[in-house]
Parts: C-alpha cells; structure tokens; sequence
C-alpha cells in the first residue's frame, strides 16, 4: 500500500507529494544537512594522479562543514566546483610566476583570468604570491617578491578588487633565526632586509603574515630531546618563557609568539600572524621518526579542539589561531621523503587515514557530478514542481 493511501484522507495525496517536494529542495540545497561551518581551513594540494573531481572534492569539503580553502594556484575547475558554497578561498601565484607579476599588465591580467571571473559565485578573499621563497637561494625571486605582491595590489586596486582580496605571502619557519623563548624571537639577519619592507606593505594593505608551522620537524630532527607530549598538545607540564612569565603547553603556539616577537622586533605590532599550513604524517621513511596515523591523529584532533575552543597563544590570548590544516589528501607524486607523500586527512577514494572526527562524504565515483549548475537546475525543478503540488494542493 503506498504511504500517502495509508495516511487515508488525514494526508491526502497532493499534500503528501507537497512535503516531499519540499523535502526534496532541502536536500538539493544541503540544507538538512548543513550545520555550522567550522573555522578551521584545510590545504587542498594536488601533486598527484589519482585524485577525485573537484566537483567531487566540493561535496566532500562541505560535508565536513570546512569553510575555508587554501589552494596554490588558481585552479578554474576547482574555483568553479565551489561556485555558490560560501566557502572562502586563498588561491596562489607560484614561485616560478613571481618575477613575472612585478610587470602591472601581467599583474592584471593574472587577476582578471584566474580571479574575477569567478567573483562574486566563489569567494576568493586572499592571493598568496609565492611560497616559502626565503627558504631557498634565489636572490633574484627573494628582491622581486615584494615588488611582485604590490604589483598585484595595484592590479586589485585598478579592478575595483582591492577590499575584497588582499595580498600577502606564506613563509616557511625557516626565516626564523632564533624562536626560542618566543619573546626571543627573530628573523634571520639575512632576511631582515627583505622582511622590513614587507612588513611594512602589510601593515598598509593591512594583510596577515602567513607562517608554515610543522612541530613535527623539531621532534623529527630530535625525537630524543623534543617531548612527544608537548608537540602533540597533550597534556604536560609546558614550557615557561623567563621574560615573559608565559606557561606554553605545546610547541604550535610558542612557534607563532616567536613569529610576533620577530615582527615586532622589526617595529610591528599591527599585523596578525595566521597559520598558513601545519599537519603531521602519518606514514614515513624508517628513519622519520613520529610519522603514524596514532600520533597525526592526536596532533590534527587535538588541534581542532583548540580552534573549536577559539584559543589564542599566550602572547595573543584574545586573538583566535586561524589555521590551515595541511592537507586535504596524501599526494603521491610529490617528491622528498615519504612523509610529504602522507599528511592527507584523507586517501583519494574518499576514506579517512584516521578519524579525528570529519564526517566527510564523497560521491561514488559513478554518481551523477553534482556540480553547481546541476544543483541549480535540480533547485529550480523541485521548485516548479512545488508549484505544481501547490496547485494541486487547492484544488483537491
């Protein structure tokens, strides 16, 4: 018997359909299953061949309720896949790209290829111009990085963008010369006369310093003498900063204070430091120490408490850590050790590599790619079919 001729004349059957069509848009729109977005942010790389469709990755990043995105480039099929979402994105300009952006024409004409045609639909909110370009020996891509980012500054500013996206760069902790007490912390002297103007360009852009922090490199290079505990955020007794009196009960937060401690070294106190990636492997070489799903597991869930907490280092208690979690999937063409290879949240079939609590959904490879457009035009169905039922619903 069907379900409307069991509810007898209490539903009739145009009612009946009326719900379900109402049902059927809620799902289409994710709104039964949306809850609140969390404000962590996850690094979404892909150096690798076998990976799903970013309309596929679309689904599963809003899944887990994921609200910001880091890319390093500005891939158009990903920008595309996440039109409409409302989820933020940082796109790149790659190192090999930087020297060529300090031209303003090619600034622009970068911004108005990879960036506006896809504004207002998906919500591109930062340009990160190279990565990690202090941590190797190109003088020449180190001078022209600073006149690259306010070429590209000016090019938003001409496009009626500036406000809307702002500019900055992601550094490895490299640039530190010393991090240890925080309140000792300093950049390298090499770097000093590169930073000193670049501090200076994000103060007035007012753009955050991105800093790539990975507490598992201390406890790789010196499993012996670096406290699992302490890089792990469990509990322990921490670590006291003689000058400031600051208890530090994990290694994260003492990495970024040093980083404040150097900017305001160099005359700053205006400008937020953010957390443009960190993670933890979870499988390595013999001699990579750390690197299981157990310990990536306790580093990432133990890290998600805290931002679900809106914490803020001890130097910057009322200042929530704003983290992108590095990364979305392990990526097996990238090259180096085995651990680049495994800091993935997830394999590319969509299965965890450790549960810290993600209730993520991919789609079945031969499901129907539900893409924006599709959505839209499912939406849009479902509401001339409410209509319909609408109608119905009157005249029965």
């Amino acid at each position: 018997m069907a379900v409307a001729e069991r509810l007898g004349a209490r539903w009739p059957p145009s009612r009946f359909l009326f719900v379900v069509v109402v049902l059927l848009v809620l799902m289409a729109d994710g709104a039964l299953l949306r809850g609140e977005a969390m404000s962590v942010g996850i690094n979404y790389g892909q150096i690798a061949d076998n990976l799903p469709s970013p309309s596929r990755v679309s689904w599963l990043l809003r899944s887990m309720q994921v609200s910001k995105v880091k890319l390093y480039d500005a891939d158009p099929h990903v920008l595309g896949a996440f039109a409409d979402t409302g989820v933020e994105f940082v796109v790149g300009i790659g190192n090999e790209n930087v020297s060529a952006m300090m031209d303003p024409s090619a600034a622009r004409a970068w911004i108005q290829r990879h960036v506006q045609p896809f504004l207002p639909n998906t919500r591109i909110t930062c340009i990160t111009v190279g990565n990690e370009v202090f941590k190797g020996n190109d003088t020449a891509l180190k001078a022209n990085l600073l006149p690259a980012m306010e070429s590209v500054y000016q090019a938003l500013g001409a496009l009626g963008l500036r406000g809307r996206v702002n500019v900055t760069t992601a550094h490895s902790l490299d640039i530190m010369g010393n991090s240890f007490p925080p309140s000792a912390g300093a950049f390298r002297g090499d770097v000093v006369p590169y930073m000193q103007p670049i501090l200076g360009f994000l103060a007035m852009a007012g753009s955050p310093f991105l800093i790539n922090c990975y507490p598992y490199f201390a406890y790789k290079a010196d499993p012996g003498n670096v406290p699992l505990d302490y890089v792990l955020f469990r509990p322990n007794a921490g670590v006291t900063d003689a000058s400031t009196r600051l208890t530090y009960d994990n290694m994260l937060y003492a990495q970024v204070d040093s980083v404040y401690a150097a900017i305001q070294a160099l005359g700053h106190t205006d400008i937020d430091v953010k957390i443009s990636e960190t993670g933890w492997p979870s499988k390595g070489d013999p001699d990579e120490a750390g690197a299981t799903p157990e310990y990536a597991g306790t580093y990432i869930g133990n890290l998600l408490q805290r931002i679900q907490m809106k914490q803020g280092t001890p130097m910057r208690p009322s200042v929530p850590i704003d983290v992108y979690v590095f990364a979305l999937f392990n990526e097996n063409m990238k090259p180096g050790p085995a651990s680049e290879r495994n800091y993935g949240l997830y394999y590319p079939d969509g299965t965890p590599v450790y549960n810290v609590g993600f209730r993520g959904y991919l789609p079945p490879m031969d499901d129907m790619e539900y893409s924006e457009s599709t959505r839209k035009a499912v939406h849009l169905l479902a509401l001339i079919l409410i209509l319909i039922a609408s109608i119905a619903l009157n005249l029965s």
